[in-house]
């Protein structure tokens, strides 16, 4: 609710402003609770529930709810397209990079991995989503490097056998 003592501390104009239905219901659901807990007397509650109805700035539903407890702006409801944080665009890159390994070998291979790494760190800074896209972008990036570090094994042992095999000088 956006009424209350605390709302001056937005500046005046705030007061001012005009109050929604949505405010005016507010206001009212707190005058009623404030009478279902004996705070306010049957004539009290009228009287002030039919001033809530009629105001038209929050400062007029200030000074209905201003002495009872709960009187203090509520974070407003936020808006269909501010329910979703947005993805981090990191973390799609690095789960990309993390499946183009399959195409492209380990050139994708180090992009998954610090783009995962990177995304992972601002996620926890800024909320955004993809978390779960970061780690399997990371995920699947070291077992791109584990698979190239073996295959370069692999391919040593292959150069030194095929070497050591052969005779010298001949």
């Amino acid at each position: 609710m956006t009424v209350g003592p605390e709302y001056r501390a937005a500046g005046m104009a705030r007061a001012q402003m005009r109050a929604s239905t949505e405010d005016r219901d507010r206001a009212v659901e707190l005058l009623t609770k404030a009478y279902t807990e004996g705070r306010l007397d049957k004539d009290e509650h009228d009287a002030r529930v039919g001033r809530a109805m009629t105001a038209t700035t929050f400062a007029e539903l200030d000074a209905v709810v201003i002495d009872l407890p709960g009187a203090r702006p509520v974070a407003p409801v936020p808006s269909a397209s501010l329910q979703y944080a947005k993805t981090n665009a990191l973390a799609i890159t690095s789960l990309i990079c993390g499946i183009a390994q399959l195409m492209f070998g380990p050139l994708a291979t180090i992009p998954a991995v610090v783009c995962g790494h990177m995304a992972r760190g601002q996620i926890r800074r800024t909320g955004e989503q993809g978390a779960g896209m970061a780690l399997a972008g990371l995920i699947l990036g070291w077992i791109g490097v584990g698979f190239t570090v073996l295959l370069v094994i692999a391919a040593v042992l292959l150069v030194a056998a095929a070497s050591s095999g052969s005779p010298a000088g001949g």
